[in-house]
């Protein structure tokens, strides 16, 4: 018996996809204790977009240790939190016309969720929230309150209440898919409360790769504002260039009444959560929302070189969109010969959907024995999922493709 399995709890999860003991990670890859390398198509569940110990964001977080800068701050002002505001404001905010306050919340995406729901129905005054089929907000109540999973939500022990799901773009496969949310919310016959807020994913990562149209959003947002009903987008996994753009909903030309960040928002895989709001929202009184790690500050600093380096032009965004073009172009040549199998995705973000469920993870198996981490997911972890980081090399992205292709190969041919 080793050690995790002594005192580990039962909980732990990743580890047992992939038996074995990391040691070095660098990029796009990590290396265990007995020395073999595994190229990552997993980015540490979205929150490694910029590789794992990225040498720029590095060498700024060595400086600032070495310089005795502050590392717990609770929500006090400091140097590299002003920083990362200006850097906020100057490279993000202004080129895209948004103007919005930015609240620092517990440094989790669940955290970042729970802070949105609490706004939304604070400023409105009602308590519904508007949900989706297959959506995964987090595992606290009120995030996992807004998740569709029901093993997730069996979890929770306690009613999840003050909440009613909507179907997701595509769920239907109807002609107009918010014909039901429409008529639902205007019919004071069909029981659904007027809602506070509506909180969306603009691609399900966890819910297994689904992707909304840009048609769809913009129609959801229009929706919520004929209505007076919020619209948040979580942002957490499918933000800071995910999908291409910064904010996963700029393809829709949509502005958001709150959005929510995390995983990458760090830089650096640093803990690290924001919620983004429109200014006549900002109705908290002091302290209503708080949390003790909610200042990390050496979080601030590899976020703000993070945006500086990879966001004061659109070369990054360019070369996550042909990226994920490639990717595309070579899943769609995998799953053509193999019925049963499609593929989705939208940047750099992708997934291999299996109408044999249990396919799917047979292929994570030997993908993983081959030296390559990639996760299921779904509602029946049907889809495996890539999410490789976005600074990821053309020649690792193509060694990625082949090491999924030969895995497909042999667990489906």
């Amino acid at each position: 018996m080793t050690v995790f399995e002594e005192l580990e709890s039962n909980v732990r999860g990743y580890c047992r996809s992939w038996p074995t003991v990391f040691d070095t990670a660098r990029g796009a890859w990590l290396r265990d204790e007995n020395g073999k390398d595994y190229l990552d198509f997993f980015a540490g569940a979205g929150a490694l977009n910029y590789g794992h110990n990225n040498p720029v964001l590095k060498r700024a977080l060595i400086d600032y240790l070495a310089g005795d800068g502050i590392t717990h701050g609770l929500d006090m002002s400091t140097i590299a939190k002003r920083r990362l505001l200006e850097t906020l404001r100057d490279t993000v905010f202004a080129p895209r016309g948004l103007d919005y306050k930015v609240q620092f919340p517990g440094p989790t995406g669940a955290n970042a969720v729970e802070a949105a729901l609490k706004l939304a129905r604070k400023v409105t005054g009602r308590q519904t929230i508007l949900n989706f089929t297959n959506a995964f907000h987090g595992m606290s109540l009120g995030a996992l309150s807004v998740t569709g999973n029901a093993a997730k939500r069996a979890g929770a022990g306690v009613p999840l209440v003050h909440v009613t799901p909507m179907p997701y773009d595509g769920y239907l496969d109807a002609a107009d898919e918010l014909a039901w949310m429409r008529r639902a919310l205007d019919d004071p016959c069909s029981g659904v409360d007027k809602p506070a807020a509506v909180i969306v994913e603009t691609v399900q990562g966890e819910g297994g790769v689904n992707v909304a149209r840009v048609e769809w959003l913009r129609q959801l947002a229009e929706l919520c504002a004929a209505r007076g009903i919020m619209l948040i987008v979580d942002d957490v996994q499918m933000g800071c260039g995910r999908t291409g753009p910064f904010f996963s909903f700029e393809a829709a030309g949509i502005t958001p009444d709150i959005v929510t960040l995390s995983k990458s928002i760090g830089g650096y895989g640093l803990p690290m959560a924001l919620v983004l709001f429109k200014p006549e929202l900002d109705q908290w009184a002091p302290g209503e929302h708080n949390g003790t790690f909610r200042g990390n500050n050496p979080a601030f600093v590899t976020a703000r070189v993070a945006l500086e380096h990879y966001w004061s032009d659109g070369a990054l965004q360019k070369a996550v969109l042909a990226k994920g073009e490639r990717t595309a172009r070579a899943l769609a040549e995998l799953v053509a010969p193999f019925p049963g199998l499609s593929t989705r995705g939208r940047g750099l973000v992708h997934g291999v959907v299996f109408d044999d469920a249990s396919q799917a993870g047979k292929v994570c198996q030997l993908a993983f024995e081959r030296g390559l981490l990639v996760e299921t997911s779904g509602s029946a972890d049907e889809v495996v999922k890539l999410l490789p980081p976005l600074t990821i090399t053309d020649d690792e992205l193509e060694r990625g493709l082949a090491l999924i292709a030969g895995a497909v190969e042999v667990i489906c041919g």
